[in-house]
């Protein structure tokens, strides 16, 4: 695999980590099942995606990136979906973690 693949993979593998992060709240403490088996598998897709990518790429570079794009997607996505709070502190916070994803990539 190429280092280039690995970084779409490790993205992809972001975005799932949001679908189980956003999944937990719809499980209801696992007590819904689809909710629960959605997550579940959502999970084991996003750290088998991430086990991929670390092939490739560096260990604290891939696991910071990864939990930085669920951290921002999380947050966009409960207050999008749960009329999260969207204020200036947090939005800001939001795009420096960004900033730190964009940094470990372009240092890598």
């Amino acid at each position: 695999m190429a280092v280039s693949s690995a970084w779409i993979i490790l993205v992809i593998a972001g975005f799932f980590e949001v679908g189980w992060a956003v999944g937990l709240k719809y499980t209801e403490g696992f007590t819904r099942l689809w909710p629960s088996l959605a997550t579940a598998l959502s999970m084991t897709i996003s750290l088998g995606l991430l086990g991929l990518a670390m092939k490739q790429l560096p260990l604290g570079t891939a696991y910071a990136v990864w939990v930085g794009v669920g951290a921002v997607g999380t947050v966009v996505l409960g207050i999008v979906l749960f009329k999260e709070p969207a204020g200036a502190l947090r939005l800001g916070s939001a795009g420096l973690i960004l900033t730190g994803i964009i940094g470990l990539k372009l240092a890598s």
